[in-house]
């Protein structure tokens, strides 16, 4: 009779691929693995189930992290918590990127002073927003044969707003419309945080 020493039984930590198709724990199908452990030093090369042994031990996660490496390469590690830090990268990423709206501003071309004011500070507003601006002048009827006209109040537009934007499209006309578009200056201060400094 043989009497020898047991193992315990560690519960088996399931997780199965998701769609970063890294392999975790028995998903992992290499015969053997290069293992590195938590804090990124190199174990050497064992089987996959040693190397799952190991992980359980260690209350870690076997994550295939280099599936094309030979031996492929696999790294000990808390996969929930990695899951967890990933989306909240990616997250903070998105939050990031400005996403950058076109505002159209619409005029005639025998616009007042008043009305031209008006439409200015919208511009300027847009801008300072850090959104793009579409300056529209509507020609009715045979105006369209002025279009010199249309391009002089959207010149004046320009020279207004010139120290906040840059010109992504001149004034070009399209049927009845002369249109122009205009971009925030990459340096430009956003409208709240110049709010918060004048404060």
């Amino acid at each position: 009779m043989c009497f020898g020493t047991r193992l315990p039984v560690l519960p088996v930590r399931r997780c199965s691929c998701i769609k970063d198709q890294l392999r975790v724990n028995e998903m992992v199908r290499a015969r053997e693995v290069r293992l590195i452990d938590e804090n990124g030093e190199q174990l050497g090369v064992f089987s996959s189930r040693e190397a799952f042994r190991i992980a359980q031990e260690r209350g870690l996660d076997l994550v295939e992290v280099a599936p094309n490496a030979k031996p492929p390469v696999c790294k000990l590690m808390d996969y929930g918590r990695y899951k967890y830090e990933q989306a909240k990268r990616e997250r903070e990423a998105r939050k990031k990127q400005k996403v950058i709206t076109i505002k159209e501003v619409k005029m005639r071309p025998n616009i007042d002073d008043h009305d031209f004011a008006v439409r200015q500070r919208q511009a300027e507003s847009f801008l300072r927003d850090g959104d793009k601006v579409k300056a529209t002048i509507m020609f009715r009827g045979r105006e369209v044969v002025h279009a010199q006209l249309g391009k002089e109040v959207l010149d004046r537009l320009l020279e207004t707003v010139k120290d906040i934007c840059v010109v992504e499209r001149p004034p070009r006309l399209e049927g009845r419309n002369m249109i122009m578009i205009l971009a925030p200056k990459a340096n430009l201060e956003p409208k709240a945080a110049q709010q918060g400094q004048e404060k």
